[in-house]
């Protein structure tokens, strides 16, 4: 792994290539784009930020207002350690405008990243975006109606917190997700131009949190990717990995059609149709028991967590890849890996045990100027590699998330 990069970095904002807008919501919301494209590979995308930006030395009092009494000295989180500079906040709105801002966001991405692919709307043919708390249950519909694709293109709502993204690109890859009696989503999407990506409207869903270090960890973040399944990207191997968090150690409410139900030995996971062409994909969550929509354990919690199954996931996947590329007479290695940010030291100990494993790959730093935006991270961290991924290089996507979720993928591109 990579030592944190640029951690003395300024706000998304103030990046050269990000264009910067004002959405008309309330007093005008701050927005910023940046687009990318490696036409090589035949991949572009975008990715985004909206309110205004908070360094590490503004966070407390914007927190403290959030709060409504100050944050004490001791609970002031060293978060240039956990490898961010800032983050992107919102003011408190009403419904009616949180849902029109986040409607604005989310379709301004999916037109920029139709553009950077150099499609047009009709041409694609499937919308696939994780998120942890949807502003409306049928947000990607909206959304891909305002963006012009068409009602027929299949769209699909990913809910597995910090893991939405990365589940939603694994099922528009891997037919053997498929279940039976469901619409096996990679095998209808195959080589067909597909929207993948996370929109996290992270500052409204924790805006009545009580959790200190939850509001200090996250803010909004968003990006989109264009791929074509099996041309693009091609799968490789990859594993699909559930662990109910029975201890609580990450509490998310569920603000998503679920049964919030557990059977033994069946999924946690609930595949619903809302609409003809609208597919929910719904993990069940350790709630908390007192509404508030999150609850941390701390940072020690988070770590056990998430790092042993997921060294485990990781491990399980470089297994089976190695074996493969064995099997080929193969030289070729994992050239990057694209890994969620939950922050930079459970990462960096990931790495440590994998290399305990005999497992190295690299496994770059990139966000610290929108701290933890969940779903869309591994997506915006991908989008900053994509200049330097060439043709023939092979990608490890790991993607982990509350409830708890794993999908880790090895694959080609281009």
């Amino acid at each position: 792994m990579s030592e944190n990069e640029n951690i003395t970095g300024t706000s998304f904002f103030d990046r050269p290539n990000v264009q910067k807008d004002t959405i008309p919501v309330a007093d005008g919301i701050p927005f910023g784009i940046e687009i990318m494209n490696n036409s090589t590979l035949g991949i572009g995308g975008a990715y985004a930020a909206w309110g205004k930006s908070y360094d590490n030395q503004q966070l407390p009092g914007f927190v403290g207002s959030r709060l409504g009494e100050p944050l004490l000295d001791k609970e002031v989180m060293n978060l240039s350690e956990l490898g961010f500079v800032s983050r992107h906040h919102i003011p408190d709105l009403s419904a009616a405008d949180h849902l029109e801002l986040e409607l604005e966001v989310g379709t301004r991405l999916l037109k920029e990243a139709v553009k950077a692919n150099g499609w047009e709307a009709s041409d694609v043919d499937g919308v696939l975006i994780g998120m942890s708390g949807p502003v409306s249950n049928d947000y990607v519909l909206q959304i891909a109606q305002r963006a012009g694709i068409r009602n027929d293109a299949l769209k699909v709502s990913v809910h597995k917190a910090c893991d939405g993204s990365m589940g939603a690109l694994h099922l528009a890859l891997n037919p053997d997700l498929g279940l039976p009696g469901q619409l096996n989503v990679a095998e209808e999407l195959a080589g067909k131009k597909v929207l993948v990506g996370g929109i996290e409207g992270l500052s409204r869903f924790t805006s009545h949190a009580r959790d200190k270090n939850a509001l200090q960890l996250f803010g909004n973040g968003a990006g989109v990717i264009g791929v074509v399944p099996g041309e693009t990207m091609k799968l490789m191997v990859g594993k699909s990995f559930e662990n109910f968090d029975h201890e609580g150690l990450l509490q998310v409410r569920m603000y998503y059609p679920h049964s919030k139900e557990i059977v033994p030995g069946k999924s946690l996971l609930e595949i619903s149709q809302d609409a003809p062409n609208h597919l929910r994909v719904a993990g069940m969550m350790h709630e908390p028991a007192d509404g508030f929509p999150v609850v941390m354990a701390g940072l020690m919690g988070m770590v056990k967590l998430f790092v042993r199954s997921g060294v485990e996931v990781v491990s399980d996947v470089f297994r089976e890849y190695s074996e493969l590329m064995s099997s080929l007479d193969s030289g070729k290695h994992i050239d990057i890996g694209i890994v969620h940010h939950a922050n930079y030291k459970i990462n960096l100990l990931k790495g440590k045990q994998l290399l305990k494993e005999g497992i190295q790959f690299p496994m770059p730093w990139l966000l610290n100027d929108f701290g933890n935006v969940s779903a869309a991270s591994c997506i915006i961290a991908f989008l900053r590699q994509l200049q330097s991924i060439k043709p023939g290089d092979h990608v490890m996507f790991d993607g982990f998330g509350a409830g708890t979720y794993y999908d880790v993928m090895a694959v080609s591109m281009g």
